[in-house]
């Protein structure tokens, strides 16, 4: 990101100031600030043939001070039903937070100072993504929930290695991270200039698909992806329902699902999964590896309990292990998501042309045992990965030359056979870590114990889910 477009940064998120005296929390200001972006961005860039006349940014500019508020929360309402499609996603069910009309005023003088000629037109994209990294880091907001580390994320794509033929579906989309990141890495990789038309309008509305269930985080992403050049690609919906089989089979799946249980512990409503529960993150593995067209590939992040969780779960790796060549494990360090103790993994796969036997071998990356303790003092950067990539290899599909570095090195090869008499538990760990308990290669016990603390913590993220649910029920019969 250059200097004028962190400077500029920093002042949009400097104006959340003026919000908070008006009692707008952050996340409701990043949202409030996306309406107002939207038409100032259509006015900058030439595009407000998306919005319909007498209300766009200089009509909103226009009103009188104390009549602009009333005029805004018309507006926000009009722009719901009306205007392009993208604008009546991003606008849908919009409400201003905003109470007093000086506060609105203010964000609109101050907005209108920014010397938008600065900022290149590719770079109002890294703009908007430096405005969600800021929200996402700010704890308070909420919304680091929905940010996975870019460092993460790119490094990630550089493996997967992303062409132009692919079909490409983040199904827990937040806000597009994953799906910009396989943008600019194929922008960067490609002459798009030499591209066809027919071949630029596929790129544009073929490539890119994707679904959120929270409807402020889908306009974000909205947002996001028409700043960065890609034309929607993110549904509004639940991937978990019978919307997610509507997503086209891809050839890569990027993504970060959310960890946890279902709320009031029901199943998801799809029926093709073949083993139904209300755990999350097994429920989105079945659509990811179902989701894939024979010879797609995947990367995913998912919690440590995905490895090692019985019954279902043990059930579930298998059918990962059958259908889909499972080579790839990263132990990922702590401390790099929002919340500080969850231990995550990203596993990376490909879909088999036949449905059994497909994982001859696991390949696992240690980066988490005697890593620094990830958060403020310390930073995630890109260089953590630099030696994971190198070992990972060339091959996006994990076939190249890759060497084992034995009891003392990062990384180790499994065979099915091994990872069989594990119990098909694929929470592997070997190097000694100064700072933690995991052991060597695991004796039997350890296992269960793990495992039936793995059924534990999923009961009580059942329970947490009921008590939440009766919560709300009350709140309602209050009301």
């Amino acid at each position: 990101m250059s200097k004028t477009t962190s400077d500029i940064v920093a002042k949009l998120w400097n104006l959340c100031n003026i919000l908070k005296d008006d009692g707008v929390t952050y996340h409701q200001y990043v949202t409030e600030l996306t309406y107002l972006l939207f038409l100032k961005m259509a006015r900058e860039t030439g595009t407000e043939d998306q919005l319909p006349a007498d209300h766009r940014w200089a009509d909103l500019e226009a009103r009188a001070a104390p009549d602009r508020l009333e005029f805004y929360k018309i507006l926000l309402i009009h722009l719901g039903s009306h205007g392009s499609l993208l604008v009546q996603e991003i606008f849908a069910n919009a409400s201003s937070f905003i109470k007093k009309p000086a506060t609105l005023s203010t964000l609109v003088a101050e907005i209108d100072k920014i010397d938008w000629y600065s900022v290149h037109r590719e770079d109002l994209g890294d703009l908007y993504e430096g405005l969600l990294e800021k929200n996402a880091n700010e704890k308070k907001s909420g919304a680091g929930q929905y940010f996975t580390p870019r460092v993460l994320i790119d490094s990630m794509v550089a493996v997967m290695k992303p062409t132009l033929a692919d079909v490409i579906q983040d199904p827990a989309a937040g806000t597009g991270g994953f799906l910009i990141a396989a943008n600019h890495y194929l922008r960067t990789h490609h002459e798009f200039d030499g591209l066809t038309e027919a071949q630029q309008r596929k790129y544009r509305n073929g490539t890119f698909y994707g679904m959120e269930h929270v409807q402020d985080t889908h306009r974000l992403a909205l947002m996001n992806l028409m700043l960065h050049g890609i034309d929607g690609g993110i549904r509004y919906g639940d991937t978990l329902s019978p919307e997610g089989e509507a997503l086209p089979k891809a050839t890569l799946i990027l993504t970060n699902p959310p960890f946890g249980t279902k709320k009031g512990g029901g199943l998801p409503s799809r029926t093709d999964f073949t083993y139904p529960t209300s755990n999350k993150q097994f429920a989105f593995l079945q659509h990811i590896y179902r989701g894939l067209k024979p010879g797609g590939r995947a990367a995913v992040v998912l919690p440590d309990n995905v490895l090692f969780e019985s019954n279902v779960g043990t059930d579930i790796r298998r059918d990962l292990m059958d259908k889909c060549n499972l080579h790839t494990i990263l132990r990922l360090p702590t401390g790099i998501f929002y919340a500080q103790g969850v231990k995550t993994n990203v596993l990376f796969f490909t879909r088999g042309e036949k449905d059994k036997g497909n994982t001859k071998a696991v390949w696992v990356y240690d980066l988490r045992a005697n890593m620094p303790q990830f958060g403020k003092r310390t930073q995630l950067t890109r260089e953590h990965f630099t030696e994971f990539e190198a070992a990972y290899g060339d091959d996006p599909l994990g076939g190249a030359q890759r060497q084992d570095t034995g009891e003392q090195g990062r990384f180790r090869k499994f065979s099915r056979e091994q990872i069989a008499e594990r119990g098909d538990s694929l929470d592997i760990s070997w190097l000694k870590d100064d700072d933690a308990t995991d052991a060597a290669v695991l004796p039997e016990p350890t296992f269960l114990a793990r495992e039936a603390m793995g059924e534990l913590e999923g009961a009580l993220e059942e329970l947490r889910g009921i008590l939440e649910e009766l919560g709300e029920e009350t709140e309602e019969v209050e009301a």
